[in-house]
């Protein structure tokens, strides 16, 4: 069932995220039916955490795609929704989300707000928004959702260290374009507060870029995370 009373499953990766586990299994539980944090080995107490908060915790190894396919395997719903552990969920996301796919979309995703009054910082949710509308691909931080069938029909998400979101997005393409929903995921500002706006945008183009180009995902995670 994927319509007006559709089930929903969130699944959550997560690592070393125990300053903020427990407002985002609150969240989600909200929304969902169940909600699934996928605990790539932290080693702080983010699973027991997430597990006294009422969430279903599963291990895995580490790396989002990873650990999102082993939460999508264990989750009972008839509709995933993935959903990284410093975003919120809009308020009615479980109804929009049934309304869109009992209208026919086969996928879709939210749009996003960053957390943070910086007006750059707002341009910056826009125009994230403004490209995956453009181009109908979806990051993770803009809470994808789609039938578990479809998602088990494409084989999931790419056991790929990085990009898995844009791979996925680009392979579910192919099938139907995205129901680009206006309710607005609200996402941590921290990246951008942290390395700096100009910098993040930046970068965040370079990797697209060189992925696009055909660089490995392996190459890239080692480039992106060996400079932090």
């Amino acid at each position: 069932m994927t319509g007006a009373e559709a089930s929903i499953s969130i699944v959550m990766p997560v690592l070393n995220e125990a300053a903020s586990i427990a407002a985002a299994v609150a969240d989600a539980r909200r929304h969902a039916a169940e909600c699934l944090v996928v605990d790539g080995g932290s080693t702080d107490r983010t699973a027991a955490l997430a597990c006294e908060a009422g969430a279903i915790v599963i291990g895995a190894p580490r790396g989002r795609a990873l650990q999102m396919n082993a939460g999508a395997h264990q989750a009972c719903s008839d509709v995933l929704l993935f959903v990284h552990a410093d975003c919120r969920l809009p308020d009615h996301a479980a109804q929009r989300i049934r309304a869109a796919m009992a209208s026919g979309a086969a996928w879709g995703r939210f749009d996003v707000r960053l957390d943070s009054p910086r007006r750059s910082l707002r341009l910056v949710g826009a125009m994230m928004n403004w490209r995956s509308r453009l181009s109908g691909i979806a990051t993770g931080d803009q809470a994808i959702f789609l039938s578990r069938t479809l998602f088990d029909s494409v084989g999931g998400f790419a056991p790929i260290p990085l990009m898995e979101d844009i791979d996925l997005s680009a392979r579910l393409c192919r099938i139907a374009r995205p129901a680009c929903l206006r309710d607005r995921v609200v996402v941590s500002a921290r990246r951008w507060e942290q390395r700096g706006v100009v910098r993040t945008v930046l970068e965040m183009w370079l990797w697209r870029a060189a992925y696009a180009m055909g660089a490995s995902p392996e190459r890239l995670h080692r480039l992106y995370y060996g400079q932090r």
